[in-house]
């Protein structure tokens, strides 16, 4: 199979990520026989160190023709002088709307090596492999314009919803959960909000379409404090943009590291940006210090959701979870017992796992 991916490498961190993504990728294109072609644009700060704007038309463009777009990350102190329409972070959320993406998916799983780093305590937090998919174009944040009135003492936010909103992303759900264990969560507030018991009527009217999937309706505030006493009962959980960004901020610190997080923005046809949950961390740019890890599983899911090759997706996964068991880590692990190592070291491993069948043995055997 051949696939054009367009690479977004960044600012801070962003080019050192990338360059493990793309490894990674061309691995797994060697040994199931793929075709993966790569080009590199401009985007955040680099971009407007380059070409003056944060979002360039080329970039633009390139994007547009991909099959799927990788980004590093975005943003740093060196541009936080700019006025807001030159900001770094305006690439981001300006591709994510040239595009076209209206469903941001945010795994969260935690592994048994870091489970010492959560907040929550080891058997709360143990097993926990969840999916949040976020409602990513409407809602309070795209209603119509925010306004404050009688003398500033009233303020007016407007939450719409179309129902064609609704039904893509709720469908988007579905089908996600049918990639994992096919139980679904919708999240909503129906007790209260309209537009959550249009939402709720959606749901029950698309789960007709997806019987092998189990369904469930959730309100928001048990769905938070679910998350902190029982992560574990989730699969995966469809919700609406505010919600949604709630919601994915509170699990996303439940593995202990931002460093282990995937994340991506796609839309109907699969195509899709994807990107790790970290941020620039222009504190260690350029010292081989940055954790792959959450960019290399972001490749992962850029396999399963827009190129459907799940069993390569699975195998990166497997890759990343035994190099975990084999104890190394970036020195924002902190793994109990471990062998510390580089970025591009960290890298090298995963790639090792997925070049033959007989590397978690041998990482393994290493190690002991």
């Amino acid at each position: 199979m051949k696939k054009h991916i367009v690479l977004l490498p960044g600012d801070g961190i962003g080019p050192e990520v990338t360059k493990a993504a793309k490894r990674v990728l061309e691995a797994v294109a060697e040994r199931y026989q793929h075709t993966f072609t790569f080009e590199s644009q401009d985007i955040g700060g680099a971009a407007i160190d380059q070409q003056g704007s944060p979002l360039p038309e080329n970039t633009v463009e390139a994007c547009k023709k991909a099959d799927a777009v990788f980004l590093g990350a975005v943003g740093g102190p060196k541009w936080d002088q700019l006025p807001g329409h030159m900001r770094p972070e305006k690439g981001l959320l300006g591709i994510r709307k040239q595009l076209g993406l209206f469903a941001n998916l945010r795994p969260v799983k935690a592994y048994q090596q870091l489970l010492h780093a959560s907040p929550l305590k080891p058997e709360v937090v143990a097993g926990s492999d969840l999916l949040i998919v976020r409602e990513l174009t409407g809602g309070l944040y795209f209603g119509e314009p925010s306004e404050r009135r009688k003398n500033g003492k009233e303020v007016v936010d407007t939450l719409a919803y179309q129902k064609e909103e609704i039904e893509r992303i709720v469908e988007k759900g579905f089908e996600s959960a049918r990639l994992r264990r096919k139980h679904l969560t919708s999240v909503d507030k129906a007790n209260v909000l309209e537009s959550s018991r249009m939402w709720r009527e959606v749901v029950e009217e698309k789960k007709k379409d997806y019987p092998d999937v189990t369904v469930e309706h959730m309100l928001v505030d048990a769905a938070a404090m679910k998350l902190v006493t029982n992560p574990s009962a989730f699969d995966v959980i469809v919700t609406e943009n505010m919600f949604g960004d709630i919601l994915s901020d509170e699990a996303s610190v439940l593995t202990g590291s931002l460093g282990m997080l995937p994340s991506a923005s796609v839309r109907s046809d699969g195509v899709g940006l994807y990107e790790p949950v970290h941020g620039s961390a222009p504190d260690i740019a350029g010292e081989n210090k940055a954790n792959p890890l959450a960019a290399i599983l972001s490749t992962a899911m850029m396999l399963k959701h827009s190129f459907q090759m799940e069993e390569e997706a699975e195998e990166i996964e497997k890759a990343v979870a035994d190099v975990l068991q084999a104890r190394y880590h970036t020195a924002d692990l902190q793994i109990t017992n471990g062998v510390q190592v580089s970025g591009s070291e960290l890298a090298n491993k995963v790639i090792e796992q997925l070049s033959t069948s007989d590397a978690a043995e041998n990482i393994m055997r290493c190690y002991v």
